[in-house]
């Protein structure tokens, strides 16, 4: 940890001092994507870029229609990929959305099955909506339709429309609000932290410290029959209608009565600790047939039945804000099924002294992949006696910055004021990639030292292989970690679009944000940039890919159950090897006609089925992988061996590689060739020498060289060291002659002791 503490700001500090933000330009991009009539009916063309962040004017001839902005220079807009989507939003000056345009984004959930025309169609509930009054605190944020299977996705989408859409509208910027007008003075809530007692369950529920929600499987299939949902009303969780289907229950435990009653003291006093200056933190609790919870956490890291919802603006909890609760410690409380513990996001600006609401989505299947939702809210206001009151002074309204009505030649004028607005709205708000550092210090951490690991093992190797028990146990070991950890949970599976992507953007618009938005990728392309320089591509094909982990560990269950094992002949095995090669060539030549034919092409990686999607995915993708897999049972790694095109774009710079850490004796090829018989992956030639470019560091031909008994030159090492020491033991003087060693085919063989001819 301490070392974290001065790697993690050393390599932001790095990344900082090449990152160049230029938002209008990234607006100025996507606008040549969009036409203007597909986001106001009737315009024909964009006005000036203008502000910070960037908006542009919309007209219709010479009237001004409204304004474009991108969603992601507002708020946040980080989906599954953990890059941003972007799309572009067309507002009135009233704050009324007329329309958006998805213009790019990396989702593997609508890039390999879900049609993103699907997609769309359920952010359209979004057009027409007024955005105005959400902003005014007079209205809920407006919800949009969940399409199966992208369910995170969809919501990110649309959390990102209204968010950003708000944080406009509030920054004055369309120009509708009325100039001048002084605001009426305010009455200030603050947290009374003073009170720190302790109650009981029965009196925090009497006056509404904790709030509830009960709800009956009748009552939710009926509100479903009311939506037109025939198909889900007629799928209840249980047959009895009277069952329960949920009894929720909130509370801010960041409140002190409220958190020692509900924690008990130590419980409280370490999230005391965890919450930073003006952080929040709140309990949800739930039983019945239902789970506020569900199963979307577990796949995607995002809880997406409860979004907690203040003044026109949501959040979803990730799990890296959860913490699981056995029970609460207020006497009287019920045993219940599930607890959470959530702190609120720093970026998610939370007054627990105003009322906000927990919203909770209820979904029910109607066939294979289509489900029904239906949202509940459970809304939460913080008793008096927790809070203290005071009336603050008036303050002037800004003055607006450009009036609707005119020209673009007057909305440049107002350019100086239209940043002021933007800086106040936006105060000290860190970029996005810095933020998803921030809130990845944890899979970062335990992804260094996974690192660090690797490269003691590679460093002490020697004394590692002299123990080749010891060394089988960590090879297996640390496969388990780049499946289970940098695969499946963390899905930080390095691709061969990475590389088309990199090298596509350093000939058009690089910018460091964009690979600095998925920090475990960016520090595994690090590491794999520096081991290229020592050992080539054999750290990541061998030990840090969690696929080519997958392929072997399978295989290595399929030879403790006796699966036979094919050895190709090696002069098959050469020809078969360069396919990769051509396969990357062939991509690398198709990314720079067009990088999204590029990226369907690269799914011969199968990759995104096996180990982002866990094999939840359409069937011919799941039947290819499979089908790689079942090779790789009986021809160890084939897919690494013959079709990876990312490990060809590795090899090629792996030939740079600085040190030869692989050692050989003089028989290896000439006359001895055990290492090119036993080498996994055949990248040993039957002459001896290595082949870099297909070496994964596996080290098994490091492990028979130092076994002296079966390297046939250790193996005549020990033997003359033993029959030395026995010549100078004075035990055996006058002893008969060392037992005997037998050649075979110009190779030293120990002769057992039940086939020495006896003496006569």
């Amino acid at each position: 940890m301490v070392l974290l503490r001065f790697l993690v700001p050393a390599l932001l500090l790095i990344a900082a001092t090449i990152v160049e933000a230029n938002a209008a330009g990234r607006l100025e991009q996507f606008l040549a994507k969009a036409q203007p009539g597909e986001l106001f009916e009737g315009a024909d063309r964009f006005g000036e870029i203008e502000g910070d962040p960037p908006i542009a004017p919309v007209y219709r001839g010479s009237e001004l229609a409204g304004y474009v902005y991108l969603n992601s220079d507002f708020t946040s807009s980080v989906g599954y990929s953990g890059k941003p989507i972007h799309i572009l939003v067309g507002i009135e000056p009233t704050g009324i959305v007329r329309g958006f345009k998805l213009v790019e984004h990396h989702e593997p959930i609508v890039l390999i099955g879900i049609p993103e025309e699907k997609v769309i169609a359920s952010l359209n509930s979004l057009i027409g909506e007024d955005l105005g009054r959400v902003a005014a605190r007079a209205a809920k944020p407006p919800q949009v339709d969940i399409v199966s299977g992208a369910t995170v996705t969809v919501l990110v989408m649309g959390d990102s429309i209204v968010r950003s859409a708000v944080r406009l509208i509030r920054s004055n910027r369309l120009g509708a609000a009325p100039a001048g007008t002084p605001a009426a003075a305010a009455e200030i809530r603050e947290l009374d932290l003073s009170k720190s007692e302790v109650r009981d369950w029965q009196s925090l529920i009497g006056d509404g410290s904790v709030r509830s929600l009960r709800l009956t499987v009748g009552e939710v299939s009926e509100a479903f029959r009311q939506a037109g949902e025939a198909k889900a009303a007629g799928r209840p969780e249980t047959p009895n209608s009277e069952d329960d289907f949920i009894e929720l229950y909130i509370a801010p435990v960041s409140v002190p009565t409220i958190g020692r009653s509900l924690l008990g003291d130590a419980q409280y006093e370490r999230l005391r600790g965890k919450l930073k200056p003006g952080q929040h933190a709140i309990v949800v609790a739930g039983d019945g047939a239902y789970s506020f919870k569900g199963s979307g956490y577990v796949r995607g890291g995002i809880f997406d039945r409860v979004e907690l919802l203040q003044d026109g603006q949501g959040i979803r909890f990730r799990d890296r804000n959860h913490t699981r609760l056995g029970d609460l410690a207020a006497e009287g409380a019920p045993r219940l099924r599930e607890i959470a513990l959530f702190v609120v996001p720093e970026e998610f600006d939370f007054d627990v002294t105003a009322p906000w609401e927990l919203q909770l989505l209820v979904q029910r299947s109607i066939g294979a992949r289509d489900k029904a939702t239906l949202p509940y809210e459970l809304g939460y206001t913080l008793p008096d006696q927790y809070v203290t009151t005071r009336v603050a002074a008036p303050q002037p309204a800004p003055e607006p910055t450009a009036k609707a009505e005119e020209a673009p030649a007057a909305a440049s004028t107002a350019q100086p004021a239209t940043n002021a607005a933007a800086e106040e709205a936006f105060p000290d708000e860190e970029e996005l990639w810095v933020r998803m550092w921030k809130m990845n210090t944890v899979e970062i951490a335990i992804t260094v030292a996974g690192l660090l690991v690797l490269t003691a093992i590679f460093f002490f190797q020697d004394w590692l292989l002299r123990r080749p028990k010891l060394f089988g146990w960590v090879r297996r070991g640390f496969l388990v970690f780049a499946l289970v950890w940098l695969g499946w949970y963390a899905n930080a599976q390095l691709s061969v679009v990475n590389v088309l992507t990199f090298t596509n953007s350093l000939i058009t618009d690089f910018s460091w944000e964009f690979f600095l938005s998925a920090p475990l990728v960016f520090v595994l392309w690090a590491a794999v940039a520096a081991g290229l320089l020592f050992w080539g591509r054999g750290p990541f094909c061998g030990w840090l890919c969690p696929f080519g982990a997958l392929q072997e560990l399978t295989n290595n269950i399929a030879q403790w159950l006796k699966v036979p094992q094919i050895k190709l002949p090696f002069g098959l095995h050469e020809r078969l090897w360069p396919i990769k090669y051509i396969i990357f060539l062939g991509l690398f030549g198709l990314s720079f006609y067009s990088m999204a034919m590029a990226e369907v092409a690269a799914e011969v990686e199968p990759f995104k089925t096996a180990i982002i999607l866990k094999f939840v995915r359409d069937w011919p993708f799941v039947v290819f992988a499979v089908a790689l897999l079942v090779a790789g049972l009986f021809i160890e790694r084939f897919y690494c061996r013959y079709l990876c095109p990312l490990g060809a774009a590795l090899a090629i710079p792996g030939r740079i590689r600085m040190f030869e850490w692989l050692k050989r004796w003089p028989e290896c090829g000439s006359p001895c060739h055990r290492c090119a018989k036993e080498c996994p992956v055949q990248a040993i030639h039957p002459e001896g020498q290595i082949n870099v470019n297909e070496c994964i560091y596996c080290m098994h031909c490091q492990e028979l060289y130092h076994d002296d008994h079966r390297c046939p030159h250790m193996i005549q090492v020990r033997l003359k060291r033993e029959k030395f020491e026995a010549l100078s033991s004075p035990s055996m003087k006058g002893k008969g002659p060392a037992k005997p060693v037998i050649s075979h085919k110009g190779i030293p063989v120990e002769t057992p002791d039940a086939v020495t001819r006896p003496t006569t």
